[in-house]
């Protein structure tokens, strides 16, 4: 397992569409791990692939409080459901936050790592972070859907200690 080196913003990768994974092999299974172990390292809440250089339906979450850990391969939001407007930031854009509106439930369907089917139902934290992470697959960056007015970049010594980011 290794940490992945991050893409930034005005990388052109964050804006192209990622493509399916056609077959769960070591390469897509190491892939995972270190994007765990890279978003585990920078403190965030979820990661896709492209946020690493790599143009693959992949992302990987963890809602640390709530002690679950998610990878999803080729993931599909088939059903959303209210609203719910949320404090963002992306481990692409540091120390830059804002107000999103993201859904308030999430049905999504992927692969997990093994290649068996899943289906996560998710509400608050872990739908934002399912509707952020597949915004990405499709070249979808949040500071597209930032409301006007309420980006804010943030002195890294302003921000409390073990703050998340997604």
């Amino acid at each position: 397992m290794a940490i992945r080196n991050l893409r930034y913003d005005g990388d052109e990768i964050l804006r192209k569409k990622s493509k399916e994974i056609e077959k769960i092999d070591e390469k897509i299974i190491e892939l995972a791990q270190d994007m765990m172990d890279t978003m585990h390292k920078w403190n965030g809440l979820g990661l896709s692939a492209v946020q690493v250089g790599v143009l693959k339906r992949l992302v990987v979450m963890d809602m640390y409080e709530e002690g679950e850990q998610y990878i999803l391969i080729n993931p599909v939001i088939i059903k959303e459901k209210g609203t719910q407007e949320c404090d963002e930031g992306c481990l692409s854009f540091p120390n830059q936050y804002g107000k999103v509106d993201r859904p308030l439930e999430v049905i999504v369907e992927a692969l997990d790592i093994n290649g068996k089917k899943v289906r996560i139902k998710a509400k608050g934290l872990l739908a934002e972070c399912i509707s952020h992470e597949l915004d990405h697959l499709e070249g979808i960056l949040f500071t597209d859907k930032v409301k006007p007015g309420t980006l804010e970049v943030v002195n890294p010594e302003n921000q409390k200690a073990g703050e998340k980011n997604q």
